[in-house]
């Protein structure tokens, strides 16, 4: 008996909108990433993009529990040498709110060109606002 794949021309892609005000950051990210992945549908691959669109808004609202505001340091390199950044969450939230959740959700994902191509499927925004409406996503609660 064979396994049936789908098509890539067949893959039905959703649009949701998640409203991320007063809710802790790493619940989101894992719902956002299953979404993102396709694990919620029957037709689930691990090679294929099967996933859905995700919009999140209201990413400057986001909730870390504990101490996480001082001790959670975000690190990137500017690839010369002593270049090592960082940034602690609270920082992050006041200059790049976005990335908070986009990082979180990047660090759920595989590491590899299949992850890439469903991190672009992830649209974050500060604001309550999103370009999105003529795909009409439907509001997901979390």
């Amino acid at each position: 008996m064979k396994t049936y794949l789908t098509p890539v021309k067949e893959i039905e892609r959703k649009w949701y909108v998640v409203d991320a005000s007063d809710k802790i950051l790493g619940r989101i990210a894992t719902e956002v990433a299953l979404r993102l992945r396709g694990k919620h549908k029957p037709n689930y691959s691990t090679f294929m993009d099967t996933g859905d669109f995700v919009v999140v808004v209201n990413a400057d609202q986001v909730k870390l529990t504990g101490k996480k505001w001082d001790d959670k340091i975000y690190y990137h390199h500017s690839g010369y040498m002593g270049g090592l950044k960082q940034m602690t969450a609270k920082e992050m939230l006041e200059r790049k709110p976005e990335e908070i959740l986009r990082k979180a959700v990047r660090g759920m994902l595989p590491k590899n060109t299949l992850g890439r191509a469903q991190l672009r499927k992830l649209k974050v925004y500060a604001g309550s606002e999103h370009p999105h409406e003529a795909q009409q996503p439907e509001a997901l609660d979390l």
